[in-house]
């Protein structure tokens, strides 16, 4: 199958195709993949481990992606010199095309010089044009879209132009460049080529009722929002916890740092409140209320591509008494994230294969802003998912059976 990766020079995206190719040549395991796991038994007979990969990109556009992933490894050094060496002819035939920051923010213009349409006077019809040939030309329905660009601001929202498809291609055919951003022209071009989408980032993405409704009627299966791999990912799995017991959460610190292009370009305010907002929503989805939060995020560039998260819970227990949890994560961010990259890949053909399409809500294992449902809890997303695959391709008349209901 085929993966058009949008911002595919990313530490990300340039990780998760060294990997999908040293799995291929059997260089490494297949350690880290959610879809190999034996309750999802059966899938490489319909999206086996074997990926064609492109994409587009804002910058280095004339190099491939060996040259990124090069660039990106000599500041982290976040896996064996020996596995890229061992893939580097295939990286090396992979060149992306040029794509867009329309609307990205501060964080992302602060990642250097940039080489997308918009600065060329585009238009917006005209740049979705380009970005549905791209994408169908490679991809041929033979395969997905993700979106592991950098983090946009949080979208301009206009019920004139998101609400309805109607409204969001008059938004296009007049060029309101004020209320679209790059990632909603992504998954437009995406969904209207009838290919799936998979949004890994807490930008708009594919979210807006516009879109939703692109989506179902072109028959295309979709999720999202923002990859669950670290800090949030230990929150979700520990929060139930107290509920589990009954002990009420009085308050919960998480302080986030990190480095790298993501910590550039979390810096500015802009890029990163729905960042925060992503991470910081999981509490009340969980419990029902608000506890007192702080969430911070901030640049530490020494780091790179190390996430580490402090955090701090406040609890109350029997006869009133007030206790405290602490636990730090210390992870690499493109090591967690890659191979859920090739996951929601595999699931999503899988969906399109099998005639799902619309929201595919039961993928929210995978997200920390899951559309269409509130449960974030780990334990609950991992046993929908199961569930899901298992019922995969039942006629639609029949009743899932066993699936766990929506709700908080």
């Amino acid at each position: 199958m085929k993966i058009w990766l949008l911002g595919m020079h990313g530490v990300v995206a340039t990780t998760a195709m060294v990997g999908a190719k040293a799995l291929e040549k059997s260089i490494v395991d297949s350690n880290g993949l959610v879809s190999e796991l034996p309750e999802f038994d059966g899938i490489e007979k319909i999206a086996p481990p074997e990926f064609d990969f492109s994409g587009h990109e804002i910058r280095w556009i004339n190099e491939d992606a060996y040259d990124a992933a090069l660039k990106h490894w000599n500041l982290n050094k976040h896996y064996d010199y020996e596995i890229l060496k061992g893939v580097k002819d295939d990286l090396k035939e992979i060149i992306p095309k040029k794509g867009t920051a329309l609307n990205c923010g501060p964080g992302v213009e602060s990642l250097g010089e940039l080489s997308a349409f918009e600065k060329e006077g585009y238009t917006l019809r005209e740049i979705v044009d380009i970005l549905r040939d791209d994408i169908s030309e490679f991809v041929k329905n033979d395969g997905v879209v993700i979106n592991v660009a950098s983090t946009e601001p949080v979208v301009n929202f206009s019920k004139d132009y998101h609400d309805t498809l109607e409204g969001f291609e008059t938004m296009l055919d007049d060029n309101i460049t004020d209320h679209a951003n790059a990632s909603m022209l992504y998954a437009y071009a995406a969904l209207k080529e009838g290919i799936p989408y998979g949004n890994f980032t807490p930008s708009v993405g594919s979210s807006i009722p516009a879109l939703k409704e692109l989506a179902i009627k072109n028959r295309v299966p979709h999720a999202g929002n923002d990859g669950k791999t670290g800090e949030t990912l230990v929150k979700t799995t520990i929060a139930p916890m107290f509920l589990y017991r009954n002990m009420t959460v009085e308050g919960w610190m998480s302080y986030n740092i990190l480095g790298d292009d993501d910590g550039k370009v979390l810096a500015h305010a802009e890029n990163k409140e729905s960042k925060v907002i992503s991470k910081d929503s999981v509490l009340e989805k969980t419990y029902g209320y608000s506890p007192y939060s702080i969430c911070e995020i901030r640049m530490f560039p020494s780091l790179v591509d190390n996430k580490i998260a402090f955090d701090f819970v406040h609890f109350r227990g029997f006869l009133g008494s007030k206790m405290k949890f602490y636990f730090i994560w210390d992870g690499i961010d493109a090591i967690l994230a890659a191979p859920l990259i090739l996951d929601i890949a595999r699931f999503l053909y899988t969906a399109k294969k099998r005639g799902e399409y619309g929201v595919i809500r039961e993928m929210g294992f995978f997200f920390k802003s899951p559309m269409d449902t509130d449960i974030v809890n780990t334990h609950r997303q991992f046993e929908i998912l199961k569930e899901w695959y298992k019922n995969l391709g039942r006629p639609k008349g029949l009743p899932k059976k066993g699936i766990l209901t929506l709700g908080t």
